[in-house]
């Protein structure tokens, strides 16, 4: 009897093990099948094409980039889940800003119609399309102009028989000195986003701040449709033998924007990588020659760096009123906990004479509070007439020097240490 009932058990937990791994295989299938449904972004689909990058360098300052070999590239087949995705990647990059180049020259191929929004062959609408983020939006500069860490000038060109985009990184001029030589050893390190595998950097130049590296890039197997959906990104670092290697600066084009309709040469002005950001201070200034009183009124602030490990800051801001190098008098705002977008409001007063308000300035500093440890410093502006921390900060002190009793109200970047 006990036989019977071990015998009948097994069978039941059998009977229970088999539906399991059924349906665990009904799941498995399922997740495949709709997996293959999915849009695949085009870094992703990198198989789809031959994949090959070289670099030479150019002998002379000017001319054609040097010749290279004709390789033979693999014709792929187009399937229609990769005919699927180029349909959707139409609608992908429905950008709002022209070409750059100026010229309506048509190209030997229909690919360069990518950017200008319209309905794809699918029938895609433009609403649907607006919905899509644009490239060129996320990589829109908005920056100050006083923020530029140099120039750099290099060209882009298009072979459409052999699908490669030839890259001319030409030179670099007025770059900021990052060694205490008075000089920098620039090199440029280039990537096509959002692929951030595959770098090619320039040779270094030594000992100067105008470098000229006129080096050629190849990268091949791109068809134009591709090679649309992507960023080129050019960053300048200085060299250093025996620790990490200085940031310069690095700039941004949506080769989307471009027009490959014929060689295009650039000038781009360099911009502080994106880590060294640390938000935005909204001030006002007002002085009054009757009772020698200068106002500084701090509204707010915007896009603080974070500090904290939970992603945000404890902020407040402290004053220094200085004449020359000689601190005078201090003043501080409350603490706003957590949060990278404080709203201050506080104004302060300072007894300044007519004949001292040139040589005066304000060291402003945006801290974040610990309670632990020591108080860090967010970014900070000097509001000053002549030695401001930036043409923006002197800007401001100068507008309101030559219009007393108004409030004049603009926007400061906030500079690291």
């Amino acid at each position: 009897m006990a036989s019977i009932v071990l015998i009948a058990c097994l069978a039941i937990l059998g009977l229970i093990i088999a539906i399991a791994l059924f349906l665990a295989g009904g799941y498995l299938w399922w997740r495949h099948k709709r997996s293959q449904l999915q849009f695949i972004e085009p870094n992703e689909d990198e198989e789809s094409s031959s994949y090959s990058l070289r670099a030479t360098q150019d002998i002379v300052d000017s001319g054609n980039p040097p010749s290279k070999p004709q390789i033979p590239v693999a014709q792929t087949t187009t399937t229609p889940l990769q005919n699927n995705i180029n349909r959707k990647l139409n609608g992908f990059l429905n950008l709002r800003t022209p070409l750059i180049g100026g010229s309506s020259i048509t190209t030997p191929t229909k690919a360069l119609n990518t950017c200008t929004g319209a309905a794809t062959n699918d029938g895609t609408s433009k609403d649907s399309a607006n919905k899509s983020i644009s490239m060129t939006d996320m990589y829109l500069d908005s920056t100050d102009p006083s923020e530029n860490v140099g120039q750099i000038h290099f060209s882009l060109e298009y072979d459409f028989q052999n699908t490669t985009l030839i890259l001319k990184v030409l030179q670099g001029k007025e770059l900021p000195a990052k060694d205490l030589s008075g000089t920098s050893d620039p090199y440029a390190r280039v990537t096509l986003l959002p692929d951030k595998k595959h770098r090619l950097e320039t040779k270094i130049k030594r000992r100067t701040l105008n470098p000229r590296w006129n080096e050629t890039f190849y990268f091949e197997g791109f068809p134009i449709q591709k090679l649309q959906s992507r960023v080129l990104h050019l960053h300048v670092f200085d060299y250093d033998r025996f620790s990490r290697d200085d940031s310069i600066g690095e700039v941004f084009l949506p080769l989307c924007q471009v027009d490959f309709a014929g060689k295009q040469s650039f000038w781009k002005a360099l911009k502080p990588p994106a880590k060294d950001k640390c938000g935005e201070l909204l001030s006002s200034l007002c002085y009054h020659p009757s009772n020698s009183i200068l106002t500084l009124t701090l509204i707010k602030a915007r896009n603080l760096k974070a500090k904290d490990i939970n992603g945000k800051s404890d902020p407040y801001v402290k004053v220094w009123l200085q004449f020359g190098d000689k601190r005078v008098e201090k003043r501080k705002t409350p603490i706003f906990t957590c949060t990278l977008n404080p709203v201050f409001n506080e104004s302060f007063s300072f007894n300044v004479p007519w004949e001292k308000i040139r040589e005066c300035s304000l060291d402003v500093m945006v801290m974040d509070f610990d309670n632990i440890g020591r108080n860090e410093l967010i970014g900070r502006i000097l509001l000053a007439g002549k030695n401001g921390s930036g043409a923006s900060e002197t800007k401001h002190w100068q507008d309101m020097i030559s219009k007393p009793k108004q409030t004049i109200v603009q926007w400061h970047r906030l500079k690291p240490e």
